[in-house]
């Protein structure tokens, strides 16, 4: 399906380029999205690295068996065929739980992570398997409990209620779970998907043992009692920080610093010291597995050049105005403003066009007008699905996304259709 898109994306911009004089335009737009998609993954170079070396450190530790040992029953129900003792169970609650505390930064090795493991189990590889496909509807359906890069827009913006597209946001983006898993659960028992399924490998799985390493028992009681020391000494510090910020005028900005500044390196110091408690040699073990991260980088860069190109190529060529001309007297009949609707067709293509068009809408109509509201709404609820689907099937060479595509569209937009009612109900 991805492959009829980009077809079609390349010979429309192309038409529509030369029928709008903006032929120009569209070939600079050609040779900068394609070297923006080259800068972009070598960007994420660094970040992957570091955080699959945290990923190696916490399963050389047994962490991340007893998380899938704890959680991963709950999961299997939606991946039966994926063992629960399995790498790849532990990568996507990791990958999961960061998408929705707002850790971007964290979630998107994690997720890569996920992918490489689902693909060991993949019988066909190259295409998607239904655990993969199923996996990235949870992802694009964007599940947040605190988008706090939102927040923290809308408070700078001067809004007197930036925490206020909470609700609205776990509505939205709740909404477009539910039918992300259901549509790729459907999705894939039609006759069409059901023939393309890739066979399920047996492979045996490999953890780290929950032995002590030979420091000792009692190396091991004082290591703990340290992580015990680092934790009370975090925790002073964190009241300490909230104390001193105050609360009243200044709570959304507190909770915007708390959950921006401080749960990321919450997440690193818990993994780091997991690891070292357990005498895991930590540098060691992140260096091992940050060796990868360049790797994947590289693997991504032709569909991620691929999926820019055409999308900045539909951009300037006046392709996405027209949809949006085309479109919006049918969402202006389900409540939703003609300025709100750019955002919502922007965010499935362009994570950086999208927050430029949210930002212009709350800059023009203010940050808690209707508007302001429904574009924060649909910014915080949904993924850019077109990206995901390029860094995480781009990761392990998927070609055949099989019913990935739909499914995720389908999540989309029902998280678009749940943010319109929830804002038009609380805030028209």
């Amino acid at each position: 399906m991805l492959n009829g898109l980009f077809v079609f994306a390349v010979i429309t911009s192309i038409l529509l380029a030369g029928y709008t004089g903006r032929m120009e335009v569209l070939t600079q737009a050609i040779i900068d999205s394609a070297r923006d998609a080259v800068t972009l993954a070598i960007g994420l170079v660094g970040v992957m690295a570091f955080f699959l070396g945290l990923m190696r450190v916490a399963e050389d530790g047994g962490l991340a068996r007893r998380i899938a040992r704890a959680i991963g029953p709950l999961l299997q129900r939606l991946f039966p065929e994926v063992p629960v003792d399995h790498p790849a169970m532990s990568a996507m609650i990791l990958n999961i739980s960061s998408n929705m505390l707002g850790l971007g930064n964290a979630a998107t090795p994690f997720g890569i992570r996920a992918m490489e493991e689902l693909n060991s189990l993949n019988g066909n590889k190259g295409t998607a398997s239904n655990a993969m496909v199923l996996f990235l509807a949870i992802n694009t359906a964007g599940l947040a409990i605190l988008p706090s890069g939102v927040v923290g827009l809308r408070a700078s913006l001067g809004s007197q209620d930036a925490a206020g597209i909470f609700f609205p946001t776990w509505v939205a983006s709740g909404s477009a779970t539910v039918v992300g898993i259901l549509a790729a659960i459907l999705l894939s028992r039609l006759p069409r998907y059901r023939a393309t399924e890739p066979p399920v490998v047996a492979v045996a799985t490999t953890t780290a043992s929950e032995t002590l390493t030979p420091d000792s028992a009692d190396g091991h009681s004082r290591r703990r009692w340290a992580v015990w020391l680092f934790w009370l000494v975090f925790v002073a510090l964190l009241v300490r920080f909230l104390a001193a910020s105050g609360v009243s005028d200044e709570t959304t900005s507190l909770v915007r610093s708390v959950s921006s500044f401080w749960m990321l390196p919450a997440l690193v110091a818990a993994l780091t010291l997991y690891g070292w408690q357990r005498g895991v040699p930590v540098y060691e073990s992140l260096v091992a597995g940050a060796k990868q991260g360049f790797d994947v980088a590289l693997r991504i860069i032709p569909f991620l050049v691929a999926i820019l190109v055409a999308v900045g190529m539909l951009r300037a060529s006046g392709g996405i105005e027209l949809m949006v001309t085309v479109v919006g007297p049918v969402t202006s009949l389900i409540g939703m403003p003609a300025e709100a609707l750019p955002m919502a067709v922007l965010r499935p293509l362009t994570g950086s066009g999208a927050f430029g068009v949210m930002a212009e809408a709350m800059t023009a109509h203010g940050p808690d007008s209707l508007i302001g509201y429904m574009v924060s709404t649909f910014q915080g609820s949904t993924e850019t699905t077109f990206y995901t689907l390029a860094v995480y099937f781009g990761a392990v060479g998927i070609v055949r996304t099989r019913h990935a595509l739909p499914a995720c569209l389908l999540a989309d937009l029902a998280g678009v259709l749940a943010a319109v009612a929830i804002v038009n109900a609380m805030f028209g």
